[in-house]
């Protein structure tokens, strides 16, 4: 019984609505005509009574279906556009109601699925640019390949033409030692610039350990300018006098210092001065190596960072990129690095911070 004369349905609404507009409209009539009055006055108090009766309708029929059905209309439109901020409001025990619940969840999972399809698109997106450095890696990496082969390749070939011709047994000799040189020097221009490449496509990672950096510079200074026999320059150095812990990856570091000694060791002018320091200070240690020598031309400066940059007044020739070796190193860690011209020589250097 309790079920049957609710009003949970917007059918009911209307049923129960009307029937009592039918009510009232009769016992308006009713009333209307029972009064001491005349007739047209009887019948213009009745029409009164209607035009009450229609006002009230029209409320009731705007509570109950107009306005629902204007907010039903606006949530819809503005998911409709893909806008979920704002949820339908309405709230009623009626199918508007339902409608209304129905319409958010709607929009709670569609906006669910559509941050889904944004996250795929952009992992997506990721993908396709990643792959897209890769096809442009490998182009550039075989194009690079082939221009710096030509060179060895036809010296290579030449001499072993020359070979084939030559009876003199130390000339002979002496174009066997051409050829190893110079396919050792293939053999170092591609495992280099390999290694290049897999830094800069981020196929390498570091392995970061702890480790003292000043026992490592010591290390290789010692190899690479302390016990040289060909040595013609004046080693100068200053070193902390204690140890300084650092927390990177030992072999890069090592590959940084390197080609930073061995760049410092080519452009170095006969009996100049080749000044080795590092410092502590602020948490960081600051390394820089200074080769007295020509400087770089100043717009030259940002080149030598990039592949295959030679400096064509230079007096040694070198692949080119043990610089853009120690560039692709030192970016990766975010470690400031630099060179700079002073009145007789380069001078390179480099921070990284110290650990407790």
């Amino acid at each position: 019984m309790k079920e049957l004369f609710s009003l949970r349905t917007v059918r009911k609404k209307v049923v129960m609505l009307s029937k009592l507009a039918g009510v009232a409209l009769i016992f308006s009539y009713i009333l209307s005509t029972g009064l001491p009055v005349s007739e047209d006055v009887s019948f213009l108090i009745w029409l009164g009574f209607v035009f009450l009766l229609v006002l009230g309708i029209d409320f009731f029929m705007g509570r109950f279906i107009t306005k629902p059905m204007s907010k039903l209309n606006a949530s819809a439109k503005r998911m409709a556009g893909l806008d979920f901020s704002a949820p339908c409001d309405l709230a009623s025990a009626d199918e508007f109601g339902e409608l209304s619940a129905s319409l958010n969840t709607m929009a709670d999972n569609l906006q669910q699925t559509l941050a889904r399809l944004e996250d795929v698109n952009a992992q997506l997106e990721k993908d396709v640019e990643r792959e897209r450095l890769l096809l442009a890696e490998r182009k550039e990496l075989v194009d690079s390949l082939s221009h710096e082969m030509k060179t060895p390749l036809g010296i290579i070939r030449a001499y072993a033409e020359g070979l084939q011709d030559e009876t003199d047994e130390a000339k002979k000799q002496k174009y066997a030692q051409v050829i190893v040189s110079e396919v050792e020097r293939m053999n170092g221009l591609i495992v280099t610039l390999l290694d290049l490449s897999a830094l800069e496509s981020g196929t390498a990672q570091l392995n970061i350990t702890r480790f003292d950096f000043v026992e490592l510079l010591e290390t290789v200074a010692g190899r690479l300018l302390v016990d040289t026999l060909d040595a013609d320059f004046e080693l100068q150095y200053v070193l902390p006098e204690q140890k300084c812990f650092v927390e990177t990856d030992r072999r890069r570091m090592e590959q940084v210092l390197e080609n930073f000694m061995v760049n410092a060791r080519k452009n170095v002018r006969p009996g100049g001065v080749l000044r080795l320091e590092m410092t502590a200070d602020d948490g960081a240690l600051h390394f820089s190596i200074f080769n007295q020598g020509r400087t770089i031309p100043e717009n030259d400066l940002p080149k030598i960072w990039t592949k295959f940059y030679r400096d064509s007044g230079a007096e040694y020739s070198g692949s080119g990129l043990g610089l853009s070796i120690v560039a692709q190193i030192l970016s990766m860690q975010n470690l400031p690095y630099g060179a700079e011209n002073r009145v007789d020589g380069v001078r390179f250097w480099f921070s990284i911070p110290v650990t407790e």
